[in-house]
């Protein structure tokens, strides 16, 4: 068993099996047709269940070939330009080699004995993105598993900032459409889940920076402790930017953390045409940034940034056998001294690699290619009598609904627009989302593939057209 080691006794094999890998993966992606092939789960399951895992096949091309069936084949491709669905974007090539060389090495970014290079690079790219916030010259921060666990630690810091002892008093300030890890993480915190305060938004979907302040006044006048504000840059449901300079005044003015959720809208850090939208990011003392969204890298790639290092001592433990206390004054890098993980994948490289190919302006307009398609959706849609959509993009999604000549129940159209969803994804034509705005079912594009055009948008629209409109006509037969 030893043979299948990787070492360097082993390099050939590992050569020839990755590269058979490598080129069947590629054969796959040449002859993709569609964004899935519409199998159901009682479909595929049978043909998972009857592998026996304890009767290995010895073999890595004939694993590849079990893999076909139970995998590839039948894969969700989000490089495929019709799957809108979900905020997974289509990977870069220089990232997916990152991937490739940081799973081979398996450096774990814990301790300096563990990765040396790895760490150093990582803390590059933290500083290189603080510096693009602009969060000032203190600033740090720590590659995360995604914007959930990024989310977790910033509101841990600003937990333990306060120094509150009565948890009961804290408060969270966070949209109606922020993302339901702030509900999450209270929960996990201590706080229990009426310790966030949601605030209405706008029309266009953003935080009523007016309510916030009359809910932080009344919380003050409670003898509450306002713990933290949540200003999302980029909501998951519709892409909407809160007011960021407006948010950090009352910020300042009401002691609390301030915490922008820019897991989404963290591409506009690179664009040389939309970076405005972030005005006011750089007075936030904690941000979350999802390279794996809209810096177009692989699952997972996240970070967690802070204005003032110091303020990550509050996840800091140590440990004699890992990072004992005597490595601060040798002044050795430990990532782990920073992070919730310790055990923790070298994702950085996948980022750097992709800077030191296509250069940060070359992932700014890949996102801002997807944030003008959003535009052309949003035209085509607002022009479409078929449809509903609810309000103009900040960055790449579309929030819509089918609206049908004929039928006025909105009970029917919610199961009409619901039914043409899951027909679509049935079909294996395309993939979109689904939400509910005011208790109403709508579907969602979640635009991240610069290969999608307008034209794609407009049959993708026919589709759903057709879907609903078989539905509802079936259903006006058996009525």
């Amino acid at each position: 068993m030893r043979s299948h080691l990787l070492n360097d006794t082993t390099a050939e094999s590992y050569r020839r099996s990755v590269t058979e890998g490598v080129e069947r993966v590629a054969r796959k992606l040449a002859a993709t047709r569609g964004p899935f092939t519409g199998v159901t789960p009682a479909e595929l399951a049978p043909a998972v269940d009857a592998v026996d895992l304890d009767r290995p096949l010895g073999d890595a091309s004939a694993a590849l070939d079990e893999l076909e069936d139970v995998y590839l084949r039948d894969a969700v491709y989000f490089h495929h330009p019709r799957y809108l669905a979900h905020l997974n974007c289509p990977v870069v090539i220089p990232a997916v080699l990152g991937e490739a060389v940081l799973s081979a090495v398996n450096s774990s970014l814990d301790t300096w004995d563990q990765s040396a290079g790895g760490t150093l690079i990582e803390r590059k790219l933290i500083d290189w993105t603080t510096g693009r916030i602009g969060l000032g010259p203190l600033a740090d921060g720590v590659f995360t598993s995604g914007g959930t666990q990024s989310n977790l630690q910033a509101l841990l810091l600003a937990r333990e900032e306060t120094g509150a002892t009565d948890l009961s008093k804290l408060r969270i300030f966070s949209s109606e459409c922020s993302h339901f890890s702030v509900q999450k993480s209270a929960q996990l915190l201590g706080l229990g889940r009426d310790a966030v305060v949601s605030v209405p938004v706008d029309r266009n979907k953003r935080m009523q920076s007016v309510v916030l302040a009359a809910e932080l006044e009344a919380c003050r006048a409670e003898g509450l402790i306002p713990m933290a504000i949540v200003a999302t840059a980029g909501t998951t449901d519709f892409g909407s930017i809160d007011p960021l300079p407006e948010i950090a005044n009352l910020a300042a003015e009401y002691g609390a953390w301030m915490h922008v959720d820019a897991a989404y809208g963290c591409g506009l850090l690179a664009s040389r045409t939309r970076r405005h939208l972030l005005d006011g990011i750089e007075r936030a003392d904690s941000v979350t940034v999802d390279y794996h969204k809209s810096f177009f890298q692989p699952v997972s790639s996240s970070a967690v940034l802070v204005r003032d290092g110091a303020t990550l001592r509050h996840a800091t433990y140590h440990a004699d056998y890992l990072n004992p206390r005597r490595t601060l004054a040798e002044q050795i890098p430990n990532q782990v001294d920073k992070s919730l993980q310790t055990t923790r994948r070298f994702d950085a490289l996948k980022l750097w690699m992709t800077l030191r190919v296509m250069g940060a302006d070359g992932i700014g307009e890949l996102f801002d290619e997807v944030c003008g398609l959003a535009r052309e959706g949003f035209e085509l849609l607002a022009a479409d009598p078929r449809y509903d959509v609810v309000v103009e993009p900040q960055l790449s999604t579309l929030v819509y609904r089918y609206i049908p000549e004929a039928v006025t129940s909105p009970t029917e159209i919610d199961r009409a627009n619901l039914h043409a969803r899951k027909a679509l994804f049935a079909s294996g034509e395309a993939v979109v989302a689904g939400t509910k705005v005011d208790g109403r079912q709508y579907l969602k594009f979640t635009l991240l593939n610069p290969e999608t055009t307008a034209a794609d948008i407009a049959a993708v629209l026919d589709l759903i057209a057709g879907h609903a409109e078989q539905y509802l006509g079936e259903n006006l037969v058996h009525a």
